[in-house]
């Protein structure tokens, strides 16, 4: 009778694991987005417009669009957990996406027709958490995965 032991490759590195965890956040965000009841006035949702009153928990101004894009976020980040560089990728290159997303949010009127993802001040503050979120932990990790290569 032969056994299979599971290897050490299968197991996910630290930065593997918080890019599989963000993505499966944003996931969750994209479909709850779609949710009436979680979504709060859920039929003004608009395509993508400063216009759309729906509310994700009745705090975040969400659209169609804005769902869509956390969904593929998701994804991405998902996907990208498969290595450890492209987990370390998405961390950064996400944390510095929402960075701009936040100066987007800062500068463009809330009523304002460029305002299309569409944003509020809840939305700006988020923003602004995640991408200093997103970057430290992409930092930490690409520095202890560095720092133990040394070793």
């Amino acid at each position: 009778m032969t056994t299979h032991a599971r290897t050490s490759s299968t197991s996910r590195s630290p930065v593997q694991q918080a890019s599989l965890l963000v993505g499966v956040v944003f996931l969750l965000v994209g479909i709850l987005g779609f949710v009436p009841g979680i979504t709060t006035d859920y039929d003004t949702m608009k395509f993508a417009s400063h216009e759309s009153g729906a509310q994700l928990l009745g705090i975040f101004q969400v659209s169609v669009l804005h769902n869509l894009v956390h969904l593929a976020f998701g994804v991405a980040g998902v996907a990208m957990a498969r290595t450890a560089s492209g987990a370390c990728t998405y961390l950064l290159a996400g944390g510095a996406l929402y960075l701009l997303l936040w100066l987007y949010g800062l500068f463009v009127g809330h009523d304002s027709a460029a305002n299309f993802v569409p944003l509020n001040t809840a939305d700006n503050r988020l923003h602004f958490v995640l991408a200093l979120g997103m970057i430290a932990l992409g930092a930490l990790f690409t520095r202890a995965r560095s720092t133990a290569g040394e070793s």
